[in-house]
Parts: structure tokens; C-alpha cells; sequence
């Protein structure tokens, strides 16, 4: 007879630290899922889920690389968990994408004429006073503003 998994997850040690956080931003998560769609557009049902990772994500960032309170075995834990975007995360890094809203602001095959979103321009240099990105709601994520 094979051997029964079991999906018990031993959990890093400061974990009892994080977790209320994460799961206090996990419950907003679920409420921005099941929120009525109601009078919006199509894009803006996205919205608040797109605004809740991004805490999310920030949230496990600014831990291990702004303030040093977590371990990297619990910094890896989280990634692997889903509770971050690895993705997003190794964006922050690099010079210009400190403030990065979303993925979906750079990739060029999802925007017209193979740019970036208008929320990736500087407010100095943009003509309209006020722009929502369609995908996920940035007014500006630029690294000058």
C-alpha cells in the first residue's frame, strides 16, 4: 500500500511574527475577490485584487531588504507560499522599478505600439493631470515622481 502524504507545512521560525499581517491582508484579499463588480468596468473589477498583492508583496520586500527582520529561509518560505511575487520582487531591485505597480506596466505586448503604461511616466513629464493605468489602477509608479 503507497504511503499517505500529508500537507503539513513546518512553518520557519519568526513566522508567528508575519502571520498576522499576512493574514489579515490575505482576508482583504478574499473580500476583493467576492466584492460586487456592480457599475464598474471590466478592468476595474481587477483593481483592488492587483492593490492588495502589491501590499502583499511590499510588505514581505520591506521586511527582508529595507528593515532586516526576517530570515532568508523565511523570505524564501513566503515566495515559495505564494504569500509575494518573486517576479515583482526582483523588479524592486533594479534601479528604476523601485516603485513598480504591477507587472503588466512593462510589458510591451500588452500595451499599444509595444511601450510601457502611461502610469510608468514621469508627472513632469506627462500632459494629462491625472492617469489610471488600465490594468491595474497605478496613477504613477515612476521612480522620479
Amino acid at each position: 500500500m503507497p504511503r499517505v502524504k500529508t500537507n503539513r507545512i513546518k512553518y520557519p521560525e519568526g513566522w508567528e511574527l508575519i502571520e498576522p499581517t499576512l493574514a489579515e491582508l490575505d482576508a482583504k484579499m478574499r473580500e476583493a475577490g467576492n466584492d460586487s463588480n456592480d457599475g464598474k468596468r471590466k478592468c476595474e473589477a481587477l483593481w483592488p485584487i492587483f492593490k492588495v498583492a502589491h501590499q502583499r508583496s511590499r510588505y514581505v520586500y520591506d521586511l527582508y531588504y529595507g528593515r532586516n527582520e526576517i530570515s532568508k529561509e523565511l523570505y524564501e518560505f513566503c515566495l515559495e507560499q505564494g504569500y509575494a511575487d518573486r517576479n515583482l520582487i526582483a523588479k524592486w531591485k533594479k534601479p528604476g522599478y523601485e516603485r513598480l505597480c504591477c507587472l503588466h506596466c512593462i510589458q510591451p505586448r500588452d500595451h499599444n505600439f509595444a511601450t510601457t503604461c502611461a502610469c510608468r511616466v514621469p508627472k513632469h513629464l506627462r500632459e494629462a493631470a491625472v492617469i489610471e493605468c488600465v490594468h491595474c489602477g497605478c496613477q504613477g509608479c515612476a521612480s522620479g515622481d
